[in-house]
């Protein structure tokens, strides 16, 4: 019987694994930087409407960064998907990719 319950279990999770995958997927907004100051942790990014921060329309704006190793290899012209929060009153990227 505990063989059965941990065959369902495996199977719960290799299920729910896409589910995760796509909806954090869902939040990741494409952008393109234009400007990099890793001293400052910061990036500029332009981007499309984002919606869960009340932006309907698309424009330019300067995110900050937790950690400036999230800006290595990023310069001005990248097409990139970012996470963007409001954290403690400040627009922060707390995840970012370079587009493929």
């Amino acid at each position: 019987m505990k063989y059965v319950a941990r065959i369902a279990a495996v199977l719960a999770l290799v299920a729910a694994g896409p589910l995760t995958a796509t909806a954090q997927s869902q939040d990741m907004i494409a952008g393109q930087v234009t400007k990099v100051d890793e001293s400052a942790q910061k990036v500029t990014i332009k981007h499309g409407p984002i919606k869960k921060l009340g932006m309907d329309e698309g424009m330019t704006m300067v995110f900050r960064a937790p950690d400036a190793a999230m800006l290595k290899g990023l310069k001005a012209g990248d097409k990139i998907r970012f996470e963007p929060e409001q954290v403690n009153g400040q627009f922060t990227v707390t995840k970012i990719e370079k587009a493929k």
